[in-house]
């Protein structure tokens, strides 16, 4: 049976690594540097789940020995079933989230493989707004806000990969003591225009749970 315990950019994270690995083989001459990339990818890949010592363990170091791109393809399928995927959210639990969005648009949750997800992220032409969902411990939190296409490509605070990026605004819920009844302030930042690619990219998870602690206090 096997027990779920890779998030998703932890995957990605792993796959990089599995990718600099097979880089190293074929652009590298000097064995002692390919055999020190071998070393740093087992290395790395292990230390993200420190506690595992058993089978699983021995499963995540076996990227040292890699070879072809075939192997890697192998490799990380073997991964895939210990993928620990998003946690099931229904469409009424996402609008519990945005209460005051009477008319939210949804994603169509049925074509999502959540295995691969670590936040949804979706956006609303008409309304010029974007929705991001994410699992806070044992809740998940929701944040809209507007975007502003920027047609251009840069690197996104969350995935930190070069792609199509918007501008994602949001207003803050925190508020400083003594503050004015009018009090305002507004959190940006760049993030990937299509949630999905950035979900494939994406190999830490900090950045956006800074973010959205920033709006959400």
């Amino acid at each position: 049976m096997h027990v779920p315990f890779i998030r998703n950019h932890q995957y990605n994270f792993i796959k990089n690594q599995a990718n600099a690995v097979l880089h190293a083989l074929r652009s590298v001459n000097d064995r002692k540097v390919v055999e020190s990339v071998r070393y740093s990818a087992q290395t790395k890949a292990a230390e993200l789940f420190p506690d595992i010592t058993d089978n699983r363990k021995t499963m995540l170091e076996s990227i040292s020995e890699l070879k072809t791109a075939e192997d890697v393809q192998q490799y990380l399928q073997g991964l895939e079933p210990y993928l620990l995927a998003f946690p099931q959210i229904t469409e009424a639990q996402i609008r519990k989230l945005f209460p005051k969005n009477k008319k939210l648009k949804l994603p169509d949750l049925s074509q999502i493989d959540f295995r691969f997800v670590s936040y949804l992220s979706w956006t609303d032409i008409s309304s010029n707004k974007m929705f991001i969902v994410y699992p806070d411990g044992e809740r998940f939190v929701g944040v809209e806000g507007r975007f502003t296409a920027t047609n251009k490509k840069s690197f996104c605070f969350v995935c930190n990969r070069f792609e199509e990026l918007t501008l994602f605004s949001a207003v803050s819920k925190k508020r400083p003591a003594n503050a004015s009844p009018d009090y305002y302030n507004s959190v940006g930042n760049y993030i990937c225009m299509n949630g999905h690619e950035c979900n494939k990219n994406m190999t830490d998870v900090t950045p956006l749970e800074r973010f959205l602690h920033s709006v959400l206090g």
